[in-house]
């Protein structure tokens, strides 16, 4: 088939999927205006803010600060130490304020992920009226900043669970550019709500935030115990089990600093990607294909889809206020992307995946 002849063949199938993603991402930034709506209780519910961490010591020297300055009238913050190997705990030790309750394991029994076991450690230590799940890299912004995450949780429908779409800063932008751009093109948060489709649910386990009476009534991080993906498959979970997940809007209160160097930051997406490209020999392949089609071989097609491409990476850039030469590297970050998901694909079915010095086995049924 001739060059031409092929191009023709693709441009309106590709003409359709980008179009679902424009709208998709439109529909989107509407919802999350809707969700910066704000309600104050009259009386501000205890949170117990439950963070796990492993090697976690320079990124504790950040975080626990913030938390501290928080003007909230009845916080705990809860910190699991899976075993680290450098000065988490030492960290801990030298905090002195009765609002940190610090606790030691040795890492996670057969069966369970290391995250997933500390955050079901700690929410048997801690009582509290709402659970904030934090990861250890990130920043709260303010002492406001609590006050307005759970303002916002507590102006949405009770039935509600909700995760945050935090500002992401520190190292390799060029890939972690593309979590607000799937965050925010991939998934069409009205329709969460709205349809009962299992599939739709998802969490961003950077930052979200439950009722514990909710929490202790599904026991979302038992049921999901050996899942290393466990932010999404706690947010099918919980949908599944009638509650909805809610993206919030909390780029002014939450930064996250995910990653310190490139090489950090292939590792630890190499550990997810395949994982959430379907995690499996049969669902790879086509969602992998597809993704390389939409976004790489797309604006070789057509300069049309060059600059859908390019639009649709600086609408997401902008909201993280990445910068205009990060845009510019567009095809770029896509083309690296779709390298580290095949990368991350060879690495799980060798059983080569590691993270923070422990191994990541296959999971059973995975091939």
């Amino acid at each position: 088939m001739e060059l031409a002849a092929l191009r023709d063949l693709l441009a309106a199938p590709l003409l359709g999927v980008h179009l679902f993603i424009w709208i998709t991402l439109l529909g989107n930034l509407l919802y999350l205006r809707r969700t910066r709506r704000s309600e104050d209780p009259d009386d501000w519910p205890s949170v117990a803010v439950c963070i796990p961490a492993r090697n976690e010591e320079r990124n504790l020297q950040r975080l626990l600060p913030s938390l501290l300055e928080q003007d909230y009238p009845n916080l705990d913050i809860h910190v699991w130490d899976d075993g680290s190997e450098d000065g988490t705990w030492g960290v801990l030790q030298s905090v002195s304020d009765d609002r940190l309750h610090a606790y030691r394991g040795d890492g996670p029994p057969s069966g369970w992920v290391g995250k997933v076991h500390a955050l079901y450690q700690l929410t048997r230590h801690a009582a509290a009226d709402r659970f904030v799940f934090l990861d250890a890299d990130a920043e709260l912004e303010g002492p406001a900043a609590l006050r307005r995450l759970v303002s916002r949780f507590e102006a949405q429908p009770r039935d509600s669970v909700a995760s945050a779409l935090p500002r992401l800063r520190g190292k390799a932008l060029l890939m972690v550019s593309l979590v607000p751009n799937a965050i925010l093109a991939g998934l069409p948060w009205p329709l969460v709500r709205l349809l009962p489709l299992h599939s739709l649910g998802a969490l961003n386990g950077q930052c979200w935030i439950i009722r514990s009476a909710d929490y202790h009534e599904h026991e979302p991080h038992e049921a999901v115990r050996e899942e290393v993906l466990e932010d999404v498959e706690i947010g099918r979970y919980l949908k599944s089990e009638g509650l909805t997940p809610v993206l919030l809007d909390l780029r002014d209160t939450v930064s996250v600093y995910m990653y310190e160097s490139f090489g950090e930051a292939w590792r630890g997406f190499r550990k997810n990607a395949y994982l959430i490209l379907g995690g499996s020999v049969w669902a790879f392949p086509p969602l992998w294909i597809f993704f390389l089609a939409t976004w790489v071989l797309a604006p070789v097609v057509s300069l049309w889809f060059l600059a859908s491409v390019y639009g649709l990476k600086f609408v997401t850039d902008r909201l993280n206020r990445f910068s205009p030469a990060l845009t510019a590297l567009a095809p770029a970050s896509y083309l690296l992307g779709s390298v580290l998901q095949f990368d991350s694909a060879v690495h799980h079915w060798t059983d080569r995946v590691s993270w923070k010095g422990r191994t990541i086995h296959r999971m059973e049924g995975e091939t």
